[in-house]
């Protein structure tokens, strides 16, 4: 009878421990809950190895595009050495299953069609990371900490860089003045609304939004249009040497624009800017639009 009730004790014990230690969070799909706090988690976008980053706890596989450049040198010195799972549009299910992985976190703009598989592997959480806007990246990065177990260490995290973004945006005295943030490609030319996360960030700095006639985060554009969005500050991230922004600069409209006027248009970082989006990446935005923006 005694080993009886041991037995029914020490299973109530084990029931109750991963009962407290179950946490749930709302992601792309609804709800979604992790029994226990994981281990070896891997990471398929940048912004999420960024959150892991900020509460210490590096991801044991990382899809980076096989280019550990491509994660920012400040993410890469907060935690230890990953293995690649290949690219963040196609990732290694192979390799993801060889990490033998307790979390796998995903993006459904690029992770749907591989869902199910992922979830054979691992629990798989889904956060839009590609389509997110500033704020909803830190409410991301939250509920990222919530999961590993790192809920107040990230708490305090955000808080921080929120002073930090607030004490730069009361400085800049940029309120009021149109700010456009852009990738160009070759023959394309993205703008960013004020939904996306360099456009919503931009809004939080105090420069007056990028609004497009669209719910898209991105939208593609042509130099007439760029023209009529009369951007005061223009900050656009060149992904080829060959970039069709690049042959705009010999069009006489190109020099009717504001910010081309005023001499404020600066090239910047693609993996920082366009592909980043985290906390590290909008600390060091910041910092260099402050260094743009007082530049005599």
């Amino acid at each position: 009878m005694k080993k009886l009730l041991k037995t029914t004790l020490t299973s109530v014990l084990l029931m109750a421990s991963t009962f407290a230690g179950a946490v749930t969070v709302k992601d792309a799909n609804g709800e979604f809950t992790l029994d226990k706090t994981p281990t070896r988690v891997v990471a398929l976008e940048y912004s999420f190895v960024d959150a892991l980053a900020q509460v210490g706890v590096s991801p044991v596989g990382v899809a980076d595009d096989n280019k550990v450049e491509r994660i920012l040198p400040q993410v890469r010195e907060k935690i230890a050495a990953w293995q690649s799972v290949g690219t963040r549009s196609q990732p290694s299910l192979e390799v993801i299953a060889s990490l033998k992985p307790d979390l796998i976190i995903a993006d459904p703009s690029r992770h749907t069609a591989v869902f199910e598989e992922l979830k054979k592997i691992a629990p798989t959480v889904m956060f839009d990371s590609r389509h997110e806007s500033y704020q909803e990246n830190l409410e991301t990065a939250q509920k990222i900490g919530d999961l590993v177990g790192k809920s107040a260490e990230m708490k305090a995290k955000i808080n921080e860089h929120n002073d930090y973004i607030a004490n730069i945006a009361k400085n800049l005295g940029v309120q009021g003045k149109k700010a456009s943030f852009g990738t160009s490609r070759e023959d394309k030319f993205n703008i960013q609304n004020d939904n996306g996360y360099v456009g919503s960030f931009l809004t939080t700095l105090g420069f007056a939004p990028t609004k497009l006639n669209s719910d898209q985060a991105f939208v593609e554009i042509n130099l007439e249009q760029l023209v009529m969005e009369k951007p005061e500050y223009l900050f656009i991230a060149h992904y080829r040497d060959e970039s069709i922004a690049r042959k705009w600069e010999a069009e006489p409209l190109w020099k009717t624009i504001p910010a081309v006027k005023a001499n404020h248009v600066y090239s910047v970082d693609a993996d920082m800017w366009a592909r980043g989006r985290g906390l590290e990446a909008s600390k060091i935005m910041a910092k260099q639009i402050e260094g743009f923006v007082k530049q005599k």
